[in-house]
Formats: C-alpha cells, sequence, structure tokens
C-alpha cells in the first residue's frame, strides 16, 4: 500500500461521514452504511490516518536522542 492509496482511502471516508451527516446513504468497498453506521466510517478512517502516518516514522522502531 502506498502513501497515495492511503491518502485515497482517507478520502473516501472523509466523504462518506459528509455524506451520512448530510443524511445520504455511502458504499465504500462495496458495504453501503447509513447514520447508524458513523462512528464505523470514523473509526475506518481513524485506521487509515494510522497507516498513512507510519509511513513519516523512521523505521526500526524508536530512536533515541543523545545530549553530549
Amino acid at each position: 500500500m502506498t502513501k497515495t492509496q492511503c491518502q485515497q482511502m482517507i478520502d473516501a471516508y472523509f466523504q462518506a461521514e459528509l455524506d451520512v451527516l448530510d443524511g445520504k446513504q455511502t458504499t465504500i468497498n462495496g458495504k453501503t452504511m447509513t447514520t447508524e453506521d458513523l462512528a464505523e466510517i470514523r473509526a475506518g478512517r481513524l485506521e487509515w490516518e494510522r497507516r498513512i502516518n507510519a509511513f513519516s516514522r523512521p523505521q526500526g522502531g524508536i530512536k533515541l536522542a543523545s545530549f553530549n
């Protein structure tokens, strides 16, 4: 999964949130969601935001600063 693909998913989930808030149904990956599913849509967006944030973290774990 590329950073661009992650951003596309975030954009889709954001649009789904707007659609639901406007009272519309929305479909993502073949699953139709309505206003009852707003929490699920937001959880999905947060998951994709977590994934895209992983691209900006250094690989290989935590890096500690050295102050000499």
